[in-house]
């Protein structure tokens, strides 16, 4: 059986595998962190909205 010379060398990673979850566990962790803070935006300004109430 022929063995190719791509089937021999392994993939390096720039460091271990289990990093890549932990970055992207933390991305998303900040991902929830930024929509979690715009919770509640439109409540904060409501006097604006009951003065723009007669102009609809």
């Amino acid at each position: 059986m022929l063995k190719f010379a791509a089937e021999s060398t392994g993939v390096t990673l720039p460091f271990p595998s289990f990093v890549f979850g932990i970055i992207a566990l933390s991305v998303f962790l900040l991902l929830g962190f930024v929509t979690w803070s715009y919770r509640d935006v439109a409540n904060r300004h409501d006097h604006k909205q009951s003065h723009s109430e007669g102009h609809h």
